[in-house]
């Protein structure tokens, strides 16, 4: 059985003013390709398809993609398995559950062997099995979701917690205990070939330069000293940045695009794997995913740099980009500098200025006059963002800002 390991698409999610809806489908579509030329068996994703900034019309958009290019997959006999995480809204995932089970029975009783050529999702921690093109042997899987109350902790006992701290550490006894019951439930065999898949932070993993959208305070951290001798391949999601934890069965594949600028630098791949009836054959295979390139600029002279930013960037049209810019009062003209800028970095994500004062604070720090008050930095700050929107569009807002400075005065 061939298995392609994936995680954390985040579908549908923003990088500030940007949508990153296209670049997300065509990872997406880079991984069907992968599936296709490798001739998977199994697309695992190991959590967190959808972004939590997902509205419902982008959410049935996003299925309907889905369904156009995994089609052929799933008509060949190719298999889906996914599970939720920590961004996948818990509601929508399991209101998405229900209407895949009424369309066709889905996951029943724990180590049952279900049909191939599907999509299953994992709301709740998952035993399955899954049987191999020659039919010939089995192979178990266990999915287990992001660690959260609702999915782990059982029972109003489970339920009562003091702080966030005693919060996680109940969830970390849980999620272990649910794993263990999982593990000896009577259908699993521990001579057969397994494989866990788990969004969750495993507990000696390189987090980088930041969990994404969720401090480590927040995070939920398990061990898993033991996971390379419970299962022949461990398939792991939440953290973005691709890396195995002591042995090469032991992953996080990392998220299909580069989400952020704390990702800047990270290769994005997925993981290519086979497993024999006596367990995994040969070392997985990180197949590469294009990813978009993330990166800041920073432009302390715009007469001298937005020359060069244009010949050093003549192709940077899908870049995201953070832009920090000085400028100097009565030299620069702001609204050139960020017309230019944004000719040369369309899909710039953030932007922030500063005035350099010829001047000097010295000459200005005593002049009360040229204080500004609430309402006149308000109205400023608004038309130096909204200076490439439509009229109308900055005319309304202004408006609206114009009636909201007033109640606060």
């Amino acid at each position: 059985m061939r298995i392609l390991h994936t995680a954390d698409w985040h579908l549908n999610d923003r990088l500030g003013r940007i949508d990153r809806t296209d670049d997300l489908r065509k990872a997406v579509e880079r991984v069907a390709v992968h599936c296709r030329e490798q001739k998977a068996d199994v697309l695992l994703v190991a959590g967190d398809l959808f972004s939590e900034l997902a509205r419902p019309d982008a959410l049935r958009e996003t299925i309907h993609h889905w369904q156009e290019v995994f089609a052929d997959f799933l008509a060949g006999g190719g298999t889906i398995l996914t599970l939720t995480g920590n961004h996948d809204n818990e509601n929508f995932c399991r209101t998405l559950l229900h209407a895949m089970s009424l369309a066709a029975p889905t996951v029943g009783k724990p180590g049952e062997l279900v049909p191939p050529g599907r999509l299953y999702l994992a709301a709740d921690p998952t035993f399955l099995r899954l049987r191999d093109r020659t039919d010939s042997f089995d192979v178990q899987f266990v999915l287990m979701p992001y660690p959260t109350p609702t999915r782990y902790l059982t029972g109003e006992q489970g339920q009562k917690y003091g702080s966030p701290d005693e919060k996680n550490k109940l969830l970390v006894a849980a999620f272990d205990q649910t794993l263990n019951d999982l593990r000896k439930h009577p259908k699993f065999d521990p001579k057969a070939p397994a494989v866990l898949s788990a969004h969750v932070h495993v507990y000696g993993s390189q987090v980088g330069p930041s969990l994404f959208r969720l401090s480590e305070q927040e995070d939920v951290v398990v061990g898993g000293d033991q996971l390379h001798e419970q299962f022949d391949y461990v398939a792991l999601g939440h953290i973005h940045k691709p890396q195995y934890l002591g042995h090469p069965h032991v992953r996080y594949s990392g998220s299909i695009e580069r989400m952020d600028l704390g990702e800047q630098n990270d290769a994005k791949g997925a993981v290519l794997f086979d497993l024999g009836p006596a367990g995994r054959v040969g070392e997985p295979t990180v197949l590469p995913l294009p990813a978009t390139p993330i990166y800041e600029v920073a432009v302390l002279d715009p007469a001298t740099d937005i020359p060069r930013l244009k010949a050093e960037y003549p192709d940077a049209q899908d870049d995201l980009v953070n832009l920090h810019i000085s400028y100097t009062a009565g030299k620069d003209s702001l609204e050139e500098v960020l017309r230019d800028l944004e000719t040369i970095f369309p899909r710039w994500y953030a932007r922030d200025w500063r005035e350099m004062s010829a001047l000097g604070p010295s000459l200005t720090a005593g002049d009360a006059d040229r204080t500004k008050g609430f309402a006149e930095t308000v109205r400023e700050y608004l038309q130096q963002e909204l200076l490439n929107h439509a009229d109308e569009d900055r005319d309304a807002l202004m408006g609206i800002a114009d009636e909201l400075i007033k109640e606060c005065e």
